[in-house]
């Protein structure tokens, strides 16, 4: 993509294996190689709450992926952390068949929250930022949650699904807020915000 802008024109990294944010940030027209940021625990303080957990893990994989490797200082690095939440309650991905099942139950006819946590970072700065989301589920039966876990296999989502697929279809009656944020990147305001980063003086 030309785009005259040049936003578009700068390095960036994105320090993640996620297929969904790769293609959301190509599909933007970003100028985005993609490096993996592995050997990290996803853990966080038990006292964090909402946005907060997702802005903390956004920002362990940034420290992490600048101790591990040698970037120029005009690149741009990105990483991202995205969570679901339903009372009070975090749902990760889920560690097999079972976990998903239930986790899909608690969706089930009801509202949850999708927070994503995206931190911008160089060698000589950094910033963060979140969104979020309200999604709202249908009641789902037993047999269309297991048609879902058992053909779609969502173990690497965080709640056990993910909006674009055949769930997002046929189980969510509405979204307040960005869709883009649910699939696991809000596009909308990382384009704003890394324009704002640019412009800002070291």
């Amino acid at each position: 993509m030309n785009a005259p802008f040049s936003i578009f024109q700068i390095p960036l990294i994105l320090a993640s294996k996620s297929p969904r944010r790769i293609e959301m940030m190509q599909q933007a027209g970003f100028n985005v190689k993609t490096m993996p940021v592995d050997g990290i625990d996803e853990l966080y303080p038990p006292h964090l709450q909402n946005e907060e957990i997702p802005l903390f893990l956004a920002e362990q994989k940034a420290d992490h992926f600048f101790r591990k490797y040698n970037i120029s200082d005009d690149t741009v690095v990105v990483t991202a952390d995205t969570i679901v939440q339903i009372n009070n309650k975090t749902l990760e991905k889920p560690a097999d068949r079972q976990e998903a099942i239930e986790m899909l139950k608690t969706l089930s006819d009801n509202i949850h929250y999708v927070y994503t946590g995206v931190c911008l970072a160089t060698n000589l700065k950094r910033y963060s930022f979140f969104d979020e989301s309200r999604v709202f589920f249908r009641k789902l039966s037993y047999e269309e949650i297991t048609f879902y876990v058992d053909n779609y296999k969502p173990y690497d989502k965080a709640g056990a699904y993910g909006i674009q697929e055949w769930i997002g279809y046929v189980g969510i009656e509405k979204i307040e807020g960005s869709y883009l944020n649910v699939v696991g990147l809000p596009v909308h305001k990382l384009y704003c915000h890394l324009n704002d980063f640019l412009k800002e003086k070291d």
